[in-house]
């Protein structure tokens, strides 16, 4: 455990006040270290709570109990309403009230484990010594030298630019935009068909808009298991999204009558003669790229690989020793879950523990409805590996409390391996996904096989028989299809 200094130096400064950085500060400060955390944001949460995870989440929940009401979803249980209102204004100030009470309860957290939150932004000049610019407003603090034993970079990432399109977060926006906005458009074009995207996607369609999905892949979900991409996206196109797909965009331009006008062009098609997209917003969703700018790394040397991301060994130092970097500013997948794993996994390694992510259980989640939620290794990994294996597939359909919530699309799939029936990777479209892919996550983690999971006794009625019953087929003796 490292002790904390008396000389007015830090243990541990660690730059970025996000999921990934904020949770490695209070770690660190667990195991005794002094730490000091900077922020260049007005509040800390980093982008998952202040412009991502939880205002998409709040705007998704909402608009899913909208739609419901809106559409007569309830209709068949004798649940009628008239007059269903959407009031925007007012749902965004309850989506900026969640947010603040969450930064406020981490501050409360910051403050509970005596770690020095500074206001500003940062920029390395030795792995000893931070230059910290003040911040402004309320959290104002003068531009300041700290010197620190190590330097955790958490930084996270910003949305990725494309050529051609000009963001005004007004018209042609970012997720930070798409979040944020004053009213229901009409219509929206959505640049890019991955996570992002498509839960903002159904947001607005869920509130009223047209929307149309532009992607430059021939598939959805690019990297997902492509059965699970194909089968959600007729759910989707079935709840009223469109989507075109093998379609570059090269322009996206503001006119004063026709709104945005995107110039597409379909694979395979002469790059001179674009269609056209007219949407009142367009939302630019094609991924994120890390946050480095402005942080120093050059002057210090720390080495960055050909996607900007930041090399970290095992113990996540980077080329200069001292200086060590996790979450969306590395490799792997940008989740807020990973950088907090990530976060504490440094720090502990910093303090002689043996910390340790393992990136083949991280859960990726689309928070749509249904939900989909996927873990390990995909059918189209496995062929591509030539890795024998096992498949057994449930639909929801069959699934009693599915049914009696009237939530039944969808279905669980388990990958096992022929020879020794271990879990190699779970893929679920339906309700709660999200929450059902744990169990799976636990058994991976613990080297279960399929008919481990499979002898364990799910409780009746739950989503969670769909995974006993998917584990079984993989046997070909799931009971109850």
């Amino acid at each position: 455990m490292a002790a904390a200094s008396g000389d007015g130096t830090s243990d541990l400064l660690v730059i970025g006040a996000g999921p990934g950085g904020y949770v490695a500060a209070i770690r660190a400060s667990q195991l005794g270290m002094r730490v000091t955390l900077v922020e260049k944001r007005d509040a800390p949460g980093g982008t998952c709570l202040n412009i991502g995870c939880i205002p998409s989440k709040t705007l998704l929940h909402a608009s899913e109990q909208y739609a419901a009401l809106a559409s007569g979803e309830l209709s068949d249980f004798g649940i009628g309403a008239k007059g269903v209102s959407l009031d925007v204004a007012k749902l965004m100030a309850e989506k900026n009230k969640i947010i603040k009470g969450l930064t406020d309860g981490i501050n409360y957290l910051l403050k509970k484990n005596r770690i020095n939150y500074i206001r500003g932004q940062a920029r390395l000049i030795s792995a000893n010594e931070v230059a910290v610019a003040g911040g402004s407003g309320s959290a104002k603090s003068a531009d300041q030298r700290i010197k620190t034993k190590r330097i955790l970079i958490a930084s996270g990432s910003q949305s990725q630019p494309l050529t051609g399109v000009a963001v005004d977060e007004k018209n042609i926006v970012t997720s930070t935009g798409a979040l944020s906005l004053s009213k229901v458009p009409k219509s929206m074009a959505v640049i890019g068909g991955g996570y992002i995207g498509l839960e903002m996607a159904c947001v607005w369609q869920r509130l009223g808009a047209r929307v149309e999905v532009v992607e430059f892949q021939p598939r959805i979900l690019p990297g997902m298991d492509s059965e699970i991409a194909s089968k959600f996206q007729k759910i989707l196109e079935a709840q009223g999204i469109k989507f075109r797909l093998s379609t570059s965009v090269s322009q996206a331009r503001l006119d004063k009558k026709s709104g945005v006008v995107l110039n597409v062009t379909a694979a395979g098609k002469s790059a001179d003669k674009p269609s056209q997209i007219k949407a009142d917003v367009a939302l630019l969703a094609i991924g994120r790229r890390p946050y480095t700018e402005n942080l120093g790394l050059d002057a210090v040397g720390v080495a960055c690989d050909e996607g900007g991301r930041i090399k970290v060994n095992a113990k996540f130092e980077t080329s200069v020793a001292g200086i060590y970097a996790i979450g969306d500013v590395i490799a792997g997948p940008m989740l807020a879950h990973k950088a907090e794993e990530d976060g504490v996994a440094a720090v502990e390694c910093m303090a002689g523990k043996a910390g340790h992510v393992d990136y083949g259980l991280v859960a990726g989640i689309v928070y749509t409805n249904p939900e989909v939620a996927v873990i390990g290794k995909s059918e189209d990994d496995l062929k591509a590996e030539g890795v024998a294996y096992n498949k057994g597939a449930f639909p929801f359909t069959a699934n009693s409390r599915a049914r009696a919530i009237a939530h039944s699309e969808g279905f669980v799939k388990i990958l096992a391996h022929a020879k020794t029936d271990r879990v190699l990777g779970v893929h679920i479209i339906g309700a709660d996904a999200g929450g059902l892919i744990h169990e799976c996550a636990t058994a991976m983690a613990f080297a279960a096989s399929a008919e481990d999971i499979a002898r364990i006794c799910h409780a009746h009625p739950t989503l969670n028989e769909a995974v006993k019953e998917a584990a079984l087929a993989v046997d070909k003796r799931a009971i109850h299809i």
